[in-house]
C-alpha cells in the first residue's frame, strides 16, 4: 500500500482501492476528509449536530444512488440520507459513517394537464413553488422554502395548506425508491401498495425515495401574511384563534405564534425586539372574499401590524427565510392538541413570556379540516383526531448557548404535555428513543415494524426516527 493509500484509510478507514472502486461506479461526488471542499459539505442546517462522516457522495442519478448503497453495505458503513438538511437531531449525517447527499437531485417536472408533479429527491420546497407557481398549482408543504421535499413528506408534511387539501403524504401518488439491497422500484396505490403505505408517514427507514409523484393543487395568489399583537393580548387573541379556526372554512389557515419581533424591516421600529403574539395567515379561497372571512379577527382586537395582504403564494412560503439561515444552534419540541383549555393557555403564554433568545418562538399549527377527515389508519401518519400540532423552537446563532435553549425547550414542553394527546409530531421531535416513535405512531407501529423487517431487514436506514425490524414469527 502506498504512503498516500495509507493516510486516505486512515482519514476515513477505507482503502484507496475501495474508494476507487466506488469512483468507477459513481458520476457525482465523492468528498473525503482533508478535501478542501469536506468541511462545508458535512455541515447539516443545525449547528448543534457537528459529526464527521467519513465519506461523503452527491448522487447525480439513481444508479448512483444504487451503488452507494450496495458500496455501504460492502463496507459495512452506516449510512445517513441527506435531502434538506434540515432534520432537527441531523439525521443527515453521521459520525464516522457514509453520507448520501441527494443535492445534485433537485429537477422538477410540472404537468399542467394532470396537475402532479414529479420531484426529485434533493429538492426544497422553493424549487416546487418555483416551478409550480406559473401554472397555478402548488404542492401541500411546509412554512420553509428552505425546507427538503423527502424530509418532510416523508415525516408527513404540515403547512398553510393543510386544512383544505391535508398533509403532503395525502397529496403523494407515487414513490420512486432506492431499497436496502440496492435495486429499484416504484411504489403506489397500485404497485408495492404496502411499501407506499410505510412512506407516507414512516420516515426514511424503507429506503431512499430518489423521486416523489404530487397531486397539486390549484392554488397561486393568496391572501396571506402575519397580523401581530402585544403579548399581553395573548390571553385573548389565542382562544379567539382556536374557535375561529376550529369552525373556519378550510380555505383559511392560521399559524398562531409567540414571537420576538426582528430589528430589520418591514417590521415597524418601535415593535423590534419586542416579544409579541401573531398569526401568519394564508386564505388560498377567492381573494374577494378575504377580507370578509378576516372581518372578525381585526374587529376583535385591532392588530399593532397587520401585514396580510394578496401574496404569490411562494412569496408567503419563504418570507421568513431570511431570518433563520442555516447554521444556527437548534432544538425542538412538539405535542399535538385537541383543544387548548384555560390552564394549557396559561402554561403556553408562561412559556412564552420565557423566550429564551430573540430567535426562539412558539408555533401552534391547525391540523383540523381535510387532515382529520382521512382514516387514521390509511396512512402511518395517525394522529387524525389531534386539531392543533405545536412547536416549540428554540435557536440561537451562539454555540455557548445551546445548552439554555435545550432546557428551555424541554422543561416548558414538559409543563404543557399534560394537556397533550400524549405525542407529538416526529419531524419535530430531537428525541429518537424506541419509545418515544412507538407513541408517534400509536396503532400503526407493529404493521410499520413489520414492513421494515420485508424491506430493510438489517436495519441499514437506521439514521432517522428508527422503527427496528420486526422478524418474530406471525
Amino acid at each position: 500500500m502506498s504512503d498516500m493509500q495509507t493516510e486516505e484509510k486512515k482519514a476515513t478507514g477505507l482503502t484507496g482501492e475501495a474508494i476507487a472502486g466506488l469512483r468507477s461506479k459513481i458520476r457525482g461526488d465523492i468528498i473525503q476528509p482533508g478535501e478542501p471542499e469536506y468541511d462545508e459539505a458535512r455541515k447539516v442546517y443545525n449547528a448543534m449536530i457537528d459529526k464527521f462522516p467519513c465519506l461523503i457522495v452527491r448522487p447525480v442519478d439513481v444508479a448512483d444512488i444504487s451503488s452507494a448503497v450496495e458500496f455501504a453495505t460492502e463496507q459495512k458503513l452506516e449510512v445517513a440520507v441527506r435531502g434538506g438538511s434540515h432534520s432537527g437531531p441531523g439525521y443527515g449525517t453521521v459520525e464516522g459513517g457514509f453520507v448520501i447527499d441527494l443535492s445534485r437531485m433537485r429537477g422538477i417536472r410540472v404537468d399542467p394537464d394532470e396537475e402532479t408533479v414529479r420531484v426529485e429527491g434533493g429538492a426544497l420546497l422553493g424549487d416546487v413553488d418555483h416551478a409550480t407557481y406559473p401554472f397555478g398549482l402548488a404542492v401541500p408543504s411546509g412554512t420553509f422554502s428552505t425546507t427538503g421535499v423527502g424530509g418532510l413528506t416523508l415525516g408527513g408534511g404540515m403547512g398553510y395548506l393543510a386544512r383544505r387539501y391535508g398533509l403532503s403524504v395525502d397529496n403523494l401518488l407515487e414513490v420512486d425508491m432506492v431499497l436496502a439491497d440496492g435495486c429499484f422500484v416504484t411504489a403506489s396505490k397500485k404497485q408495492n401498495e404496502d411499501l407506499f403505505w410505510a412512506v407516507r408517514g414512516g420516515g426514511g427507514n424503507f429506503g431512499i425515495v430518489t423521486s416523489f409523484l404530487f397531486q397539486a393543487r390549484p392554488v397561486a395568489t393568496v391572501y396571506g401574511g402575519p397580523m401581530i399583537w402585544p403579548i399581553e393580548e395573548s390571553k385573548n387573541i389565542l382562544p379567539f384563534w382556536q374557535d375561529l379556526i376550529l369552525t373556519a372554512p378550510e380555505e383559511l389557515y392560521g399559524i398562531f405564534a409567540f414571537l420576538t419581533i426582528p430589528p430589520v424591516p418591514p417590521f415597524p421600529e418601535q415593535f423590534h425586539m419586542k416579544k409579541m403574539c401573531a398569526v401568519i395567515w394564508c386564505y388560498s379561497g377567492e381573494l374577494e372574499g378575504a377580507e370578509q372571512i378576516l372581518k372578525p379577527v381585526r374587529d376583535f382586537r385591532e392588530p399593532a401590524i397587520d401585514m396580510a395582504a394578496p401574496i404569490p403564494f411562494p412569496a408567503l412560503q419563504s418570507m421568513f427565510d431570511p431570518l433563520y439561515p442555516a447554521g444556527y444552534q437548534w432544538y425542538w419540541e412538539s405535542d399535538f392538541f385537541k383543544r387548548f383549555d384555560a390552564q394549557a393557555i396559561q402554561e403556553i403564554i408562561k412559556a412564552a413570556n420565557d423566550l429564551p433568545t430573540s430567535f426562539s418562538q412558539i408555533h401552534i399549527f391547525p391540523l383540523n379540516g381535510a387532515v382529520g377527515r382521512i382514516n387514521p389508519y390509511e396512512t402511518p401518519w395517525g394522529f387524525r383526531d389531534a386539531n392543533f400540532s405545536m412547536a416549540l423552537i428554540a435557536v440561537d446563532p451562539d454555540p455557548t448557548n445551546k445548552e439554555h435553549i435545550a432546557r428551555w425547550a424541554k422543561e416548558s414542553r414538559s409543563a404543557f404535555h399534560p394537556y397533550s394527546t400524549g405525542s407529538g409530531y416526529l419531524n419535530f421531535a430531537m428525541n429518537q428513543s424506541t419509545s418515544n416513535v412507538e407513541m408517534a405512531y400509536t396503532d400503526n407501529y407493529m404493521r410499520l415494524a413489520k414492513l421494515k423487517a420485508k424491506y430493510d431487514p438489517n436495519n441499514l436506514f437506521h439514521i432517522n426516527q428508527n422503527i427496528p425490524p420486526d422478524v418474530s414469527m406471525e
